[in-house]
Formats: C-alpha cells, structure tokens, sequence
C-alpha cells in the first residue's frame, strides 16, 4: 500500500473555464484541490457527497443552498449532499482544498 503522493500523480481536469482540480482518493474519501482563475465560475450543481472545504489563497463569492457568502482565505464550509452549491470568483486567483465523503466516481 501507498502512503504519499507528489503533486504530479494527482489526478487532474478543468471543472469549468478557469476552475482545475487535482484529486487523490482512498477507499472513503477524497481530496481535491481546486485553482480558481479570475472571473472564473462554477456552475450551481450539487451531489450526493458530504463535502467539506477551506480557502487557501483568495476570496470568492461561495452560494450555499439559499445563502450567499464572500469566504476567505483560512474560512472552511460544509455542505451536506444534495445540497444545491456554486462559487463565483472574485478578480484575483483563488484556490481551496475540498474533501469529499464518499469519493466521487465522476472525479476518478
């Protein structure tokens, strides 16, 4: 079995225009670092997975279900499946690392 990983063996794709994701996964869980281009959004959309998160560099507007909240760098959310969710970026680069609970087969 693995234990670590570099950067180069995620696994990586465009979410939308100016969104990139880089994921890894175990067995009941996934991670997933998502770079965020200015001006860049991701559309509303939700899942079945439990979703937990943090803002690691940047700002942008997140829109959880009815609520709509400009979240910062060191601010973590929680958004439960089902749960309707997307992100608006503001004129700088922003990124966030996202867990996502099971993994999501869409990301693998």
């Amino acid at each position: 079995m693995k234990y670590f990983y570099s950067e180069k063996e995620a696994k990586s794709r465009e979410l939308a225009p100016g969104v990139k994701l880089k994921t890894m996964w175990g067995e009941n869980i996934m991670m997933s670092l998502v770079e965020l281009e200015p001006n860049s959004v991701v559309p509303m959309h939700s899942h079945t997975n439990e979703q937990a998160g943090l803002v690691l560099e940047g700002e942008f507007v997140f829109i959880i279900g009815e609520e709509s909240k400009v979240v910062k760098a060191g601010e973590y959310y929680i958004i439960p499946g089902g749960i309707n969710h997307s992100v608006e970026a503001g004129n700088e680069p922003s990124k966030a690392l996202d867990i996502f609970s099971p993994p999501r087969e869409d990301y693998k």
